[in-house]
């Protein structure tokens, strides 16, 4: 090539100079793994899970790992080993995370690391210290998998994916508190709205900790709330996109907490706790399939089956599947 003109060559945009005129989102799927939602309630494809291991027993001093009380390691894998079953089961593909390191003690609680969007995942800032650095693994595990990672958030930013949802496919609402702060939200925000999303920022009642664990949605048109807990600000922004909004019925808080912190795997169909019949029966009344799976050792850490869960991809209701 000594003294040879390159100009007009491909290599320099001439003769067989091939643009890539894909948008990154029609590349999802494509040249990145499938990956993606934009609802809560279409059919569940993929999930993300990690089964706990000796980072449990550290939970012997549940206060200092931030959880409610000691957990038999033994019996708490078993019960997540059940759950991935189930979810099998159900045709939902299970990825797991495996750290390269000592896992952090709350690494199981995956639906609090990431949030799934059409064009790939952002990445959460947990915004406690006893879990910084658990999105690390999670990060590796979507880069072997081919997954885009379109955001994560920096400076003093903290957001936690168990307290964003999709209300449509235009819309996301956010619950500011605890575990998401302004500046997670304004960074999320920016990042949907790129994209024509909406976000709803709603405050949390203090002394709770995600919008998880008082909203979740079962169908296009029928959402479920803890009363008295959820903002008003949700439940008007819900009805105006008409959802029926039900209303669980009164009981004990740890019991209430547990039977709403389910997955939707389609529309009425769900996987929840075992052992909250109350809850199981109002459920069914509003023709909700209820699958279910023992969880009584895992939420002594504080969540259950919806917070165990990383939500990867779901059939998109805004351009089809």
């Amino acid at each position: 090539m000594s003294g040879k003109n390159t100009f007009g060559t491909s290599a320099y945009g001439g003769a067989g100079w091939s643009p890539r005129t894909a948008s990154h989102a029609d590349e999802v799927g494509v040249l990145w793994s499938a990956c993606g939602m934009d609802s809560e309630w279409a059919p569940l494809k993929s999930v993300l899970l990690h089964c706990p291991g000796d980072e449990l027993l550290r939970s012997s001093d549940p206060a200092a790992v931030q959880m409610l009380e000691p957990l038999d390691r033994d019996r708490a894998r078993q019960q997540h080993q059940v759950m991935r079953k189930t979810y099998e089961n159900a045709g939902v593909t299970v990825h797991d995370v495996v750290p390269d390191q000592p896992a952090h003690p709350n690494q199981m609680f995956c639906a609090d690391l990431l949030f799934a969007t059409p064009d790939g995942i952002i990445l959460a800032r947990p915004a406690s210290t006893v879990r910084a650095g658990e999105e690390r693994p999670v990060a590796r595990r979507l880069a072997a998998l081919g997954i885009p990672v379109v955001a994560m958030l920096t400076g003093g930013a903290t957001f936690e994916g168990a307290d964003a949802m999709w209300l449509d496919p235009g819309t996301v609402i956010i619950g500011r508190g605890l575990r998401t702060n302004e500046e997670g939200i304004r960074q999320v925000s920016a990042v949907l709205g790129r994209s024509g999303v909406e976000v709803i920022a709603v405050d949390m009642p203090f002394g709770t900790m995600h919008l998880m664990g008082m909203l979740r949605i079962a169908d296009r048109d029928l959402a479920i709330v803890w009363p008295r807990r959820t903002p008003h600000a949700a439940v008007a922004a819900l009805r105006s996109r008409g959802y029926e909004v039900a209303f669980l019925p009164d009981e004990d808080d740890a019991v209430i907490n547990r039977a709403i912190n389910f997955v939707t795997l389609g529309p009425r169909r769900i996987l929840m706790v075992d052992g909250s019949p109350v809850a199981r029966r109002f459920y069914q009344s509003h023709g909700i399939d209820c699958l279910t799976a023992a969880a009584d050792e895992l939420v002594k850490a504080a969540g259950a089956v919806g917070c165990l869960t990383g939500v990867i991809e779901r059939d998109r209701i805004g351009r089809g599947p």
